[in-house]
């Protein structure tokens, strides 16, 4: 992505798992890729590696190092591993499903989808993700050259929140952005008032903007 002028962040989310199939609730369950899951990394790194990135900093959960290492693997870099890129922890909602986790905790799930700060599961609020993911992401990328790409691997929760602040959108807003596919990822660039979103949920390499007003 050089020359197309200052730093820029690429957040990717791990390839798919079985608790994603069985549309379990992962939070910091260590969950390995399946089959599908390697072959959507090592497609996506094929992408990404075109992109000539400087630096690779993952979450330290399995599903997104193991993602991170196919990227690793094509570029010669080495991955940075940092447990503050972790997804949300959810407690006592991480392993069940949407129905089991509105059987058992009927309240708590209501006001979660009603957009409400809630601490899932009795675990984290989703702006205490964003208080951890975000120190990582930007000291990180405070350490690139002036062109330079970073490569995040995270997970798709932890991605919005991140995003989210780092853009500057208010923390009851952080749900309008949509959620991450396995295996894609959204694109932060410089902006006159910080970072901004450049893309979101893309699979294929990023096209340059052409007449940008903004």
């Amino acid at each position: 992505m050089s020359g197309r002028g200052g730093r820029r962040i690429l957040l990717w989310r791990h390839g798919q798992t079985p608790w994603n199939l069985e549309r379990r609730f992962q939070g910091q369950t260590d969950i390995p890729l399946t089959e599908a899951g390697v072959a959507q990394a090592q497609r996506s790194a094929r992408l990404l590696a075109a992109l000539k990135p400087d630096a690779i900093l993952s979450s330290d959960l399995v599903r997104a190092s193991d993602t991170a290492g196919e990227l690793a693997r094509l570029t010669g870099l080495s991955v940075g591993v940092d447990a503050g890129l972790r997804e949300t922890y959810a407690g006592h909602w991480q392993g069940l499903t949407n129905a089991e986790i509105e059987a058992r905790f009927p309240e708590q799930f209501a006001a979660w989808r009603r957009g409400e700060p809630v601490r899932r599961g009795d675990g984290e609020l989703e702006t205490e993700v964003a208080d951890r993911a975000v120190p990582v992401i930007e000291e990180a990328a405070a350490k690139l050259p002036d062109d330079g790409t970073l490569v995040v691997v995270s997970h798709g929760g932890a991605i919005r929140c991140a995003i989210g602040r780092m853009i500057g959108l208010a923390e009851d807003s952080w749900g309008a952005l949509g959620a991450l596919s396995n295996c894609c990822w959204s694109v932060l660039g410089p902006g006159a008032r910080g970072w901004r979103l450049l893309e979101h949920n893309a699979g294929t390499l990023p096209e340059p903007v052409l007449g940008d007003e903004v």
